[in-house]
């Protein structure tokens, strides 16, 4: 389990800065671009694991700069370029301190509030008598206040996001006008390959002229919850589970061994033979999603790797 990139320690030309996230590690060049590197950690219920998983930053960022260019006639975003199979770079951004969760079916964090006899989720009202997984009605937006690493991203309304002046009126509508198309364009991609988006979350930054962007990741697992269409009403009818695409196979693991990211609680110990099934895991999700076989990058020396390339691409 090596050839894992779970940490990086790079000093580019021009490097400004470097910010550190639960999974990505930024590096900021000449306040101009940013060098994103989608590691290899693994992240669940907002704590960072202790092992990294094999090919997951490549999975990872080769699905989302893939969606950015499958949705950028949609929405802008912030991507320019990709010189390595676990890095994108793109334009300098302020992000905005909020998550937009939009969710077409009531799964997951929904699901749970459900069950715990609530019917309003972040000032949305949900209907009365849904079971787990059914479909909303209409998509709700159930925004989430940018946590830093370690720390839990909180369910918010949109009346408090503008309460507290996280996002101004006038910048928020541009937010959930863009989280509605971005989910839209997501739905239509996942039914041509056999699934459903369940629920998503998109992050947006500002460009120093003031263009709101997406940024980030996009429709990955890590962000992104899919079942099989195949089969979903059937399962819906006879109250079976779905057939999930998503780390949520990840979250079921450590709470079946006592872990939720909760006060107190250790994350379990993950033997190498499960890091191996969770990348295989991944693998399939990617797969799936991009309707297309995973290649494996050359993981012999993956700092090194990403080093040459981010280092030919800024000598450009």
């Amino acid at each position: 389990m090596s050839n894992t990139i779970i940490k990086s320690n790079f000093k580019f030309p021009k490097q400004k800065s470097v910010y550190k996230g639960k999974v990505r590690e930024v590096y900021n060049i000449n306040d101009e671009e940013l060098v994103m590197i989608a590691t290899d950690r693994l992240s669940a219920f907002d704590v960072v694991m202790p092992k990294g998983i094999p090919y997951k930053g490549q999975i990872l960022n080769q699905i989302a700069t893939s969606m950015m260019k499958a949705t950028e006639d949609v929405v802008p975003n912030w991507l320019t370029a990709t010189p390595d199979p676990n890095v994108a770079v793109g334009h300098l951004c302020e992000p905005f301190k909020v998550e937009m969760v939009i969710r077409g079916y009531m799964s997951g964090h929904a699901a749970r509030e459900y069950k715990a006899g609530r019917r309003q989720l972040c000032g949305v009202q949900m209907p009365e008598d849904m079971k787990e997984n059914d479909k909303f009605p209409q998509p709700i937006i159930t925004p989430a206040t940018k946590a830093e690493m370690g720390d839990h991203d909180e369910d918010i309304s949109r009346e408090d996001i503008l309460k507290r002046g996280i996002v101004s009126e006038e910048d928020y509508i541009v937010l959930e006008d863009y989280t509605r198309k971005l989910f839209q364009r997501g739905t239509e991609i996942a039914a041509s390959r056999g699934l459903i988006l369940v629920d998503t979350k998109y992050e947006f930054g500002k460009t120093k002229d003031g263009k709101i962007v997406l940024i980030d990741e996009i429709h990955t697992p890590d962000s992104s919850r899919y079942f099989y269409a195949d089969g979903y009403q059937k399962r819906q009818d006879n109250n079976e589970p779905q057939k999930q695409l998503s780390k949520e196979f990840v979250r079921q693991w450590l709470i079946s061994n006592n872990f939720q990211g909760l006060e107190g609680q250790t994350v379990p110990e993950m033997s190498d033979d499960y890091i191996e099934t969770v990348s295989e895991r991944y693998i399939e999700l990617y797969e799936n999603i991009m309707g297309e076989p995973f290649v494996k990058a050359d993981v012999t020396d993956i700092q090194s790797r990403i080093e040459a390339n981010v280092l030919a691409y800024l000598k450009r």
